[in-house]
């Protein structure tokens, strides 16, 4: 590993807490034309110390590490060194995980059954500045974004919704939040048609599926 570069050569540097799938990573890539290896590190600090001395094209981060997980690397890498591109490689594909690791600015997402050539590829968009992302997570993404957005309730409608949940009648619900129950039946009439639903049922499985509401055990 060398801090040199010569013609189109893209430094890539691998940053990973597992010493056998750094390895495999730095084998698979071994035999691609245009891409060298500079560095390797097992934790995120230690990735920094990396990108400063080297400044990488690319910088394949894995998402969960000791010291400095990859969120926390990405955002440091992309404030940084800006042109250093992130490509998260991780197990992980959660939309919880997939949002940080976009979120943070990294410009790609991967996913560790990628082949060689999926990765080499990646690489080489990664540092023309194209996002990069695993077909699973890509899915995801589409259909995380094709999800109904939240509908904001009033704080009212909220309680009325959250009586309901609890099984209370509109009379339970009126004494319960001290309103007349004709002001019960009309915030539910408006929450049904926030919800596009018929019914208090309906009302309720809807509402805790776009995480209107949320039920403790």
């Amino acid at each position: 590993m060398t801090s040199g570069t010569t013609g189109g050569t893209l430094r890539v540097i691998v940053v990973d807490d597992h010493s056998v799938m750094r390895a495999g990573v730095i084998a698979l890539l071994a035999a691609e034309p245009g891409i060298e290896i500079v560095g390797e590190a097992a934790d995120g600090r230690a990735a920094l110390g990396l990108v400063d001395q080297y400044a990488p094209d690319v910088a394949l981060v894995d998402l969960r590490m000791p010291v400095l997980d990859g969120v926390a690397t990405t955002t440091e890498i992309v404030a940084r060194h800006p042109r250093t591109r992130v490509l998260i490689l991780t197990t992980y594909d959660t939309d919880a995980d997939i949002e940080r690791g976009v979120e943070a600015g990294a410009i790609g997402y991967l996913l560790k059954d990628t082949t060689r050539e999926q990765l080499a590829d990646a690489i080489r968009a990664a540092a023309r500045g194209e996002t990069v992302l695993a077909p699973r997570v890509a899915e995801r993404l589409v259909a995380k974004m094709r999800q109904p957005a939240p509908v904001p309730l009033t704080a009212r409608e909220a309680d009325v919704l959250n009586a309901v949940a609890d099984g209370l009648t509109n009379a339970e619900i009126g004494k319960r939040l001290v309103i007349a129950e004709a002001t019960v039946k009309t915030h539910l009439l408006r929450l049904f048609a926030k919800l596009d639903v018929n019914d208090r049922t309906r009302a309720v499985v809807v509402a805790l599926e776009r995480g209107l509401l949320h039920r403790t055990p």
